[in-house]
């Protein structure tokens, strides 16, 4: 059986429909950085996608290649994220999507080094003669934040989020979003083949101890 890290890692991957609290330790990424409305032809977001996509198989299908990567082991490439935030400050504005900014990404797998990872942007490059230089290697410490299952389309996400930040004063926490800690979403539904009331999105927002907690 290949290694699913959302069946193996359900606490980050699967939660309920409920805010809770979770500790996230450090995770690689492919990552690719852009701005603009993600639903636009041609936008910089949709061209992240592709690029993500094309890194995360030339490392998934190495074994059968002639770089062996240590360690390697078959997995499920793991599903598509995003960070996102918008200039203006904490609170995503849902109706101003031309000021996204976002950092699309795609967990890598434990065994993968940095190493690894330059082979397999030149790898790529090499076999479907394209422009991998906005590609990254990315290590996100996302530390302790709440999160919870978003169920339904995307721009309405703020009610899910409204429900997370009263649960997270409820706690005795206080939410941190900055340059360093944002908005986090992971895709779990292909938007293709799903209606938009059964998309799943897991949200996180950072947080930490409320002043005076304790």
């Amino acid at each position: 059986m290949a290694f699913d890290y959302k069946k193996e890692y359900k606490e980050f991957y699967m939660p309920k429909n409920k805010p809770e609290i979770v500790e996230v330790p450090p995770v690689n990424y492919i990552a690719v950085r852009g701005k603009g409305d993600p639903n636009e032809e041609g936008s910089e977001y949709k061209a992240s996608i592709g690029l993500l996509y094309a890194i995360a198989f030339t490392i998934k299908m190495s074994k059968k290649g002639s770089h062996p990567i240590e360690g390697y082991f078959d997995y499920v490439v793991p599903p598509l994220e995003g960070f996102w935030w918008q200039e203006h400050g904490a609170e995503i504005d849902y109706s101003q999507k031309e000021g996204f900014r976002f950092i699309s990404v795609i967990r890598l797998p434990d065994f993968v080094t940095e190493k690894d990872f330059a082979w397999a942007l030149e790898e790529a490059a090499r076999k479907k003669g394209e422009d991998f230089s906005k590609v990254e290697f990315l290590t996100y410490n996302e530390g302790l934040c709440v999160q919870c299952m978003h169920i339904g389309p995307y721009d309405q996400e703020p009610e899910t989020i409204g429900r997370m930040h009263d649960f997270l004063k409820e706690q005795g926490y206080e939410l941190d979003i900055t340059e360093e800690r944002l908005h986090h979403e992971i895709y779990l539904s292909d938007v293709r083949r799903v209606a938009p009331e059964k998309w799943k999105t897991v949200i996180r927002h950072p947080v930490k101890p409320a002043e005076g907690r304790g």
